[in-house]
């Protein structure tokens, strides 16, 4: 519920030289929200705007973010989840392009520069990438698993700093969660983030979908863009909304038959095809929509 929440808005930096805008959503996690953004103060080759939404703050963080004369921020007395944070921070940004990063992710040395690279040498505003997560217990196949400590009590940030480039992975297809970076005529054209996915739980992807049908087909896992991602520290403390039965009603396939298209985790070859999608495949996102549209 949104509305009766008070939003409060406030503009510390000119971002005159700034190359992204980082958005990052928190929700009462300042330990990691700090260190969040040291890791960009301290590991980041260009200067970036950050803005920060900051979901109620009864844990200092609002104190600590008043303090911050380089960070951005949307202050909301309550909760209104990661959709409305997101499009939230909208009105802040002064740069080209968008990046959401969560704020239990710790960027490593040169993260935005091999993004900057990726995104001059593509040449047009019509893509989507991200970095590549270190996590300590593996999410997916997107991400690398190496254990530099799940809580910051024991974050090893001097052997993640020797270690972290050495870690074997490859550029992949399918970038859909954070880190991920969008032109801002992009971000816009599509809307944003979907609030009726609110408090988050399968925004990421109907975000991508949304891309996919205005023919954005360059989905990039960049792998020498690198950060820490402790894991899930505020997505257990919510209330789980329906997500995967609003995905299916609204776009008739579920969200594994997204990731086919996308060949999600899969090494990197190229702006995708159109998908081939498999008789069963078919027969089963008719069921799973027909349910979708009852249950949700």
């Amino acid at each position: 519920m949104i509305t009766n929440s008070t939003i409060t808005k406030v503009r510390n930096k000119t971002a005159e030289n700034c190359v992204f805008s980082i958005l990052i959503p928190s929700w009462n996690n300042l330990p990691y929200l700090k260190l969040c953004v040291e890791s960009i103060r301290k590991n980041s080759t260009f200067d970036h705007q950050i803005i920060v939404h900051l979901n109620e703050g009864k844990d200092g963080s609002l104190e600590w973010l008043k303090q911050q004369p380089d960070v951005d921020y949307v202050y909301s007395d309550k909760n209104i989840g990661i959709c409305f944070a997101l499009n939230g921070c909208r009105s802040l940004v002064q740069t080209p392009y968008i990046l959401y990063l969560n704020d239990d992710m710790y960027v490593c040395p040169n993260w935005d520069k091999h993004l900057k690279e990726e995104i001059d040498g593509i040449g047009h505003p019509y893509f989507f990438l991200s970095s590549t997560a270190i996590e300590p217990v593996f999410s997916s196949n997107c991400a690398i698993q190496k254990n530099y400590g799940n809580i910051i009590d024991s974050f090893n940030e001097e052997k993640l700093l020797n270690e972290f480039e050495s870690l074997p992975m490859h550029d992949w297809n399918g970038s859909t969660w954070p880190p991920n970076i969008i032109h801002i005529d992009v971000w816009d054209l599509v809307g944003g983030y979907s609030a009726e996915f609110s408090p988050g739980l399968y925004s990421d992807p109907d975000f991508s979908m949304k891309l996919w049908h205005i023919g954005v087909r360059l989905f990039k896992g960049v792998s020498k863009s690198r950060v820490y991602h402790f894991g899930s520290k505020s997505v257990h403390r919510v209330k789980k909304n329906r997500g995967y039965n609003k995905f299916v009603a609204k776009w008739g396939i579920t969200s594994s038959t997204l990731a086919k298209y996308l060949h999600r985790g899969e090494r990197f070859t190229g702006s995708l095809g159109e998908p081939t999608i498999g008789f069963n495949v078919k027969v089963k996102n008719f069921i799973k929509g027909f349910a979708a549209l009852i249950m949700r």
